[in-house]
């Protein structure tokens, strides 16, 4: 079993010092992750492919952390007793050390370990039990519906930018009791404050992250206030009441908390829905077997998870001594699961970089695993299944139009910017 020596990399580096870092990087393995690189953003699977055959276990110098890529290394990491999410003592990370939705640096619950994570979770899981987001469904079709009706039908459009940018934050506001003018703010806000989170952001981008933080905060310290005085079937209200019942929640903690379902209710979603359908558009026989069979939709919303999960690192902190891979991971070091490369390990996987909806076996790890497992699985599982399905009814000869689609710069999420298709034929 070998033993590293870890030094850590600290944010806002010049140029210069993050290239000697990842000098020193290829120096001790041969093989570079860099998180900035066009070609990763564009396409990371060939990299990744890479790190899972040659160094699986691989200490990046820049990242300040090990990179874990093989299937079964994720589990045995996911396993560990002692591994926590509460970063506040760990190595600073160009990722960004901060929760990128808590208004004042203090932790939401994606940033807490037990106690305060299961009390805050607690808190507000019953929103998104699987009985509680089927509740929602005949909405979310509304407004799936609402929003192609506003697509042309004889002209290429975005897909990102008039159906995949809006669905997810609609229904999160909507749950919140956002008003329905104030969402596109909202929109801004949460992208905002997700491309503005890593320190290898433009200062620019920085600067407008921090500025959505306070407009967040100062928005939803109103809404609290109006909701105590007149409280509404709502999230918001839910969580005032649970706080004024004595469930031991601040009213840091609240905001926090209303400000993470935001984010963490639309981003993600948006991307997956995105990435699914250029997925299923650049796989005709797949897009057209689920086109025959709607009630494959299921099973093609997991498998396109795991194709390209919209979620591509998650950070861990070891807290206690692990052997992975042959490697010493010493407490107080952090490890980042490769979502994306675990998702496709030709061991646990056959043929991995073949889409295939019908693909039956292992589970992705795309929604994490654990106490930390994603709690609006439920909601974005069906939020996508609702997408697709009204999608390809309304639009069945749907296809990428000649312009590329663009991807944003943003691990560790991955999404697209725009996702220029031609509509084909459109059936009401």
């Amino acid at each position: 079993m070998s033993q590293a020596k870890p030094t850590p990399s600290q944010p806002g580096r010049l140029p210069a010092e993050l290239h000697a870092l990842l000098e020193e990087e290829r120096q001790q393995s041969g093989i570079v992750f860099d998180p900035r690189s066009p070609e990763l953003r564009a396409n990371p699977y060939p990299r990744l492919h890479e790190l899972r055959a040659h160094d699986p276990v691989h200490w990046s110098p820049l990242l300040a952390a090990w990179l874990l890529s093989r299937y079964d290394d994720v589990q045995k990491l996911f396993r560990q007793p002692g591994l926590s999410k509460d970063f506040r003592n760990a190595p600073p990370s160009p990722l960004g050390g901060r929760d990128a939705t808590s208004p004042a640096g203090t932790p939401t619950m994606l940033r807490l370990d037990p106690p305060d994570h299961t009390r805050l979770r607690s808190l507000v899981s019953k929103a998104f039990t699987p009985r509680a987001v089927d509740a929602l469904q005949p909405r979310i079709q509304t407004i799936a519906e609402d929003l192609l009706d506003a697509v042309p039908t004889d002209a290429p459009f975005d897909l990102m930018k008039a159906f995949a940018n809006h669905l997810p934050v609609i229904v999160i506001a909507e749950m919140l009791g956002v008003p329905a003018a104030d969402r596109e703010q909202f929109k801004t806000w949460s992208t905002d404050l997700i491309l503005g989170a890593s320190a290898f952001r433009s200062p620019d981008a920085r600067a407008r992250r921090e500025a959505a933080r306070a407009q967040l905060l100062a928005y939803f310290e109103r809404v609290v206030q109006e909701r105590r005085e007149q409280p509404r079937d709502d999230l918001v209200s839910a969580l005032i009441k649970a706080e004024e019942e004595g469930d031991r929640l601040s009213e840091a903690e609240l905001l926090d908390t209303c400000i993470l379902l935001l984010v963490a209710g639309n981003e993600t979603t948006t991307n997956l829905i995105g990435n699914a359908m250029l997925a299923l558009l650049q796989h005709p026989d797949q897009l057209q077997l689920l086109q025959r069979d709607s009630a494959r939709i299921g099973q093609a919303v997991e498998e396109l998870l795991r194709y390209d999960s919209p979620v591509q690192l998650l950070r861990r902190l070891v807290t206690t001594e692990v052997e992975i891979g042959g490697k010493c991971i010493a407490p107080g070091t952090v490890a980042i699961v490769l979502v994306g490369a675990a998702n496709r390990d030709p061991d646990v996987f056959p043929n991995p970089d073949r889409l295939d909806i019908t693909r039956r076996g292992a589970s992705h790890v795309s929604f994490g695993h654990g106490i930390h497992y994603c709690l609006g699985a439920p909601l974005a599982r069906a939020e996508a299944s609702i997408a697709i399905t009204t999608l390809l009814c309304r639009f069945p000869r749907l296809q990428l139009a000649t312009e590329p689609p663009v991807w944003r710069p943003a691990l560790p999420l991955r999404g697209l910017e725009a996702l220029p298709v031609i509509p084909g034929l459109s059936v009401h």
